[in-house]
């Protein structure tokens, strides 16, 4: 990278809240998870939905402007804590930053019931297309910002949001401007999303205490389980006073496909991009690691392969944090981000109840960060005290 990039504000949604003191004494109990039993649609199902509070104040948002009463929840939570992120960095509406928030699924609530209304009638509501198109959500953030910098929008399914950090990274560098609000948000506690990963084999029948047993090496079977939430963070160039952390590397890179869904046994495409993001440092610089593990038999074996092809046998902390939150899908990479800072904040490694393994260093400064999503389209961010 050709210089330091700040990241000055951090903000989410997700079923562990949404201030940084909740959050963190989530991750702090280290034995429970907050996915549980919803009905979605006419079955009962395991996800990761965000508290009632949460609902309620997404609720008053969506009250509280006539233009945002027909806006999906995906929109809706990105507005929720773009607000958020902007005050905290202290951006006022004289700043002029860029806005790149995205989505793996987009509004499919709103899709599904403008669909339905069609089947049944032949005919949909008159704000069907705007309100479900992929643009909806970044160009709604700008609106309720009324920010003047340029705005992307983009899906590239689970790396998603930490391919929205590859855009605004690449923006500041080259100069075109100083400052991005970057993220991805994501509600797709939908019946037909629930169907369709039920259609792949890949969702969690589990029984008892952790229905999502992401990077359990001894699981028998899938048991990926979808959460809802959003994050956003900011950057601005140059090594900032109020900087939480520092991106010190980024990498990315795709695999060949054998069919839709696949990734190679050693994750070719996370053997890439982690190359590239450690660049410049050495292997023993880094602390910990933030995988994907989606809680899938090979998508959480194949990472480990391929970090081990980079490591060796002397491996840094591994964790991963969707077996509390699920796979969030686009805002996944973001919602890592915001643990890995978290980590890097507090000095502590946050463990998995099923993967024991030995904290070799006592201090915490350099975590990488994995995402990959269907494509074999895999994102690396190494973030800096």
């Amino acid at each position: 990278m050709n210089q330091k990039i700040s990241i000055t504000a951090l903000a989410s949604l997700s079923a562990l809240g949404n201030t940084t003191e909740e959050i963190w004494n989530h991750y702090l109990d280290k034995n429970k998870t907050f996915i549980s039993k919803k009905n979605i649609g006419n079955q009962e199902v395991w996800a990761a939905s965000i508290s009632e509070k949460l609902e309620n104040e997404i609720k008053e948002l969506q009250e509280s402007d006539t233009k945002y009463r027909n806006l999906d929840k995906s929109v809706l939570y990105a507005i929720w804590v773009s607000r958020l992120a902007i005050k905290q960095a202290k951006w006022t509406k004289e700043d002029v930053f860029g806005i790149n928030i995205g989505s793996s699924r987009g509004a499919t609530g709103l899709f599904e019931h403008y669909h339905a209304e069609f089947i049944k009638t032949n005919k949909v509501s008159t704000l069907a297309s705007p309100t479900t198109t992929l643009g909806n959500i970044s160009s709604w953030v700008a609106n309720d910002l009324q920010s003047t910098g340029p705005e992307i929008s983009h899906s590239i399914t689970c790396s998603t949001s930490l391919h929205s950090l590859l855009n605004g990274v690449a923006w500041i560098q080259s100069g075109m401007t100083d400052k991005f609000l970057i993220g991805g948000s994501e509600a797709p506690l939908t019946p037909f999303t629930i169907a369709q990963m039920q259609a792949l084999s890949i969702y969690s029948r589990q029984k008892g205490d952790y229905p999502c047993r992401a990077f359990d090496l001894n699981k028998t079977e899938n048991t990926m389980v979808i959460g809802e939430g959003a994050s956003v963070i900011t950057l601005e160039a140059g090594q900032k006073e109020n900087a939480l952390a520092f991106v010190e590397g980024i990498g990315y890179a795709t695999e060949v496909l054998e069919h839709n869904i696949s990734i190679s046994t050693e994750a070719d495409c996370f053997q890439k991009s982690m190359k590239m993001a450690l660049k410049n440092n050495s292997l023993e610089e880094i602390d910990a690691i933030i995988m994907h593990a989606p809680g899938t038999i090979k998508g959480d074996t194949s990472e480990l392969n391929a970090i081990k092809k980079i490591f060796g046998n002397t491996l840094p902390f591994l964790t991963t944090n969707k077996w509390k939150i699920g796979h969030t899908f686009g805002a996944s990479g973001i919602l890592s981000l915001e643990l890995a800072i978290l980590m890097l904040q507090n000095q502590e490694f946050i463990e998995i109840p099923f993967y024991n393994q030995e904290k070799r260093k006592a201090s915490i400064r350099k975590i990488l960060v994995n995402a990959v999503g269907f494509g074999g389209n895999a994102v690396s961010i190494l973030i800096s005290k």
